[in-house]
């Protein structure tokens, strides 16, 4: 139990750094200002910390190997700033929760609109 809290400890101070490195500290023109982390998890040997990020806006495919190209830099910068003997690697992934989150907000928006305009028209057909 206490790795599992010193695993998501861990994974959350890596967010922060590499939340702040995207607002301010990389300069590749392919990662665009709307990528954010949305979720970072670290295996427990601490080998491995997986990077989820959301892209909103932009190319998908060459913000993430303009993510991958800078991962040396990113872990050097998590390497300074969490105070581990070694530093994971780090693995960026796509995390399409929120693009699939606004996909089904839109298909409930539509259902609700059917139902809406079906409800009116029997409404409509009982007045007569």
């Amino acid at each position: 139990m206490a790795s599992y809290n010193r695993t998501k400890r861990i994974a959350e101070e890596i967010r922060k750094v590499v939340s702040t490195m995207l607002i301010s500290g990389i300069k590749d023109p392919r990662i665009t200002s709307m990528v954010s982390v949305t979720d970072v998890e670290v295996t427990n040997d601490l080998s491995y910390a997986y990077v989820y990020v959301s892209i909103l806006g932009g190319d998908e495919e060459s913000t993430l190997k303009g993510l991958r190209n800078a991962v040396s830099y990113i872990r050097r910068e998590v390497s300074r700033n969490v105070k581990l003997r070694h530093t994971p690697q780090i693995i960026f992934k796509i995390d399409d929760s929120i693009k699939n989150g606004m996909y089904m907000s839109d298909l409930i928006r539509k259902v609700n609109e059917n139902i809406n305009t079906a409800s009116s028209e029997k409404e409509e057909g009982s007045d007569e």
